[in-house]
């Protein structure tokens, strides 16, 4: 299959999105920068979730930029935990967009690995719990 023309991974995403014109250059391509925010936020929510708590985001360990993101595409972020440590938790971020609504085509356009940190109310590092508890 054409790697411009893929189809979206099993199951809900974490996030979907549509970009804004305010968004993107003048050429229409939506910011690199915005598509790293919200797939931060993605990341985010499966980390919050096993640590059971607030995170903080402490690396951004790849980004890659397969194709470009344009304005009125329906974007989906999907995340999974790829490994936990003691504090922390990193996660696989893969962004698909979906454009041309009349024969609908859908893009890889990003992977992405992000390393969040649980911490606690001081703000500090603290141990994720246990699956079990």
């Amino acid at each position: 299959m054409d790697e411009r023309h893929v189809k979206l991974p099993p199951g809900m995403p974490t996030l979907r999105v549509t970009p804004m014109p305010a968004d993107a250059n003048f050429h229409g391509d939506i910011f690199g920068g915005w598509i790293m925010s919200q797939a931060d936020l993605a990341g985010s929510i499966p980390a919050s979730r096993r640590a059971r708590g607030r995170v903080a985001t402490v690396a951004v360990n790849s980004f890659l930029f397969k194709q470009p993101v344009l304005i009125g595409d329906v974007v989906s972020f999907f995340a999974s935990i790829e490994k936990t440590g003691r504090t922390s938790i990193t996660v696989s971020v893969e962004v698909y967009a979906q454009r041309n609504p009349d024969e609908e085509i859908t893009v890889k356009v990003t992977e992405a690995s992000l390393t969040y940190v649980a911490v606690g109310p001081d703000r500090r590092p603290r141990e994720l719990p246990s699956l079990d508890a």
